[in-house]
């Protein structure tokens, strides 16, 4: 009787728990949050206090006094600090249910491909200590594809590339399950942090993730037939210690990113030339589907269809892809039993 008073109050959850940010899809209501995976915490005698999570708390970042540090519990797409994640999941599951107390909704979350045995067992324990009544896990780019409106469930080839803020995912898909797949640590993050390291490398001067943040999809990865764009952007000389304007062009932005996006370029290589032949036929016509915050750098569709020589598409809203796929997946019980893993 009380399970089902409870069941009267739940709502079903999807969540994308991403390295960058954090979505929630509520069943028959669509997407509720969208923040930034980050929390403000400060440090005293009697241990951590959450101060503010989500966008309070990234406001927070690289700013903050000695005692509060904002910190990001996720890094490459999995959990780095349990106990941070839990009070992370608890504050948006409190918020998309307005804090109701009488609420043990059904949780669904996305989690990178390669994700090992230990590191499924703290996504798990982390929503159940949020108060989830039961937890599914599906894979990355399965959410990704179905949430980008592909056929996973037919008898065909399909491939998904999603490029997050930790991870990238690239696998294949057919028949409700994934054939071949591979996840890489090359996300926007890493991609902010070499554009980091260049700048300081070439110039002396220290900026923050932010500053690159906006570099990175501002200029994107210029065309070598393109006019080179300008952006003026502050920092700090690690000369004179001074705060200082300088002006970059996009011609450099390529150059640094060159590494990273080679290493997608192979990983995406890779899984096709391992994808069974008769898969493979199929992605000539159909190619290959773009999701997750990366689809957005300018001009990486055109470099990754260049490369492999197949059509290549950006998906619609690609950065909800996730977070749509696993809310659909809630709606289907017979595809959650045979997309998400097993416990």
């Amino acid at each position: 009787m009380f399970n089902y008073i409870l069941g009267l109050f739940s709502n079903d959850l999807a969540i994308d728990l991403g390295t960058a940010s954090t979505l929630i899809y509520v069943k028959g209501k669509g997407i509720v949050s969208n923040e930034p995976s980050v929390v403000a915490v400060k440090k005293d005698g009697k241990g951590k206090r959450v101060l503010a999570v989500g966008k309070e708390a990234k406001a927070m970042l690289g700013r903050t006094p000695g005692n509060i540090a904002a910190i990001r519990p996720l890094k490459d797409g999995v959990i780095a600090d349990f106990e941070v994640t839990e009070e992370m999941l608890k504050y948006f599951i409190a918020k998309v249910h307005n804090r109701r107390l009488l609420v043990r909704p059904r949780i669904i979350i996305g989690v990178p491909s390669g994700i090992t045995q230990v590191e499924k067992r703290a996504v798990r324990e982390s929503a159940y200590s949020a108060g989830a009544a039961e937890v599914y896990l599906i894979e990355e780019p399965m959410a990704a594809a179905i949430g980008a409106g592909l056929p996973i469930t037919e008898p065909s080839g399909n491939m998904i590339v999603d490029i997050g803020g930790g991870t990238s995912e690239i696998a294949v898909i057919s028949l409700a399950g994934i054939v071949q797949a591979k996840s890489i640590r090359v996300g926007g993050d890493k991609l902010d942090e070499v554009i980091v390291q260049y700048i300081k490398r070439k110039y002396n001067l220290a900026i923050g993730t932010g500053v690159a943040e906006v570099i990175k999809m501002t200029l994107g990865l210029p065309m070598p037939d393109e006019k080179n764009q300008k952006l003026e952007i502050k920092g700090s000389n690690l000369i004179t210690g001074i705060p200082t304007t300088l002006e970059i062009e996009s011609g450099e932005i390529r150059e640094a990113l060159n590494e990273p996006i080679n290493q997608l370029i192979e990983a995406v290589k890779h899984v096709l030339e391992i994808t069974p032949p008769e898969l493979a036929a199929d992605l000539v016509d159909k190619g290959i589907v773009l999701a997750g915050g990366g689809a957005l750098l300018k001009n990486l569709d055109i470099i990754l269809r260049e490369e492999t020589q197949l059509p290549v598409t950006i998906a619609d809203e690609p950065l909800n892809c996730v977070v749509k796929g696993a809310g659909k997946v809630l709606d289907e019980m017979k595809l959650l039993r045979e997309v998400t893993i097993p416990s």
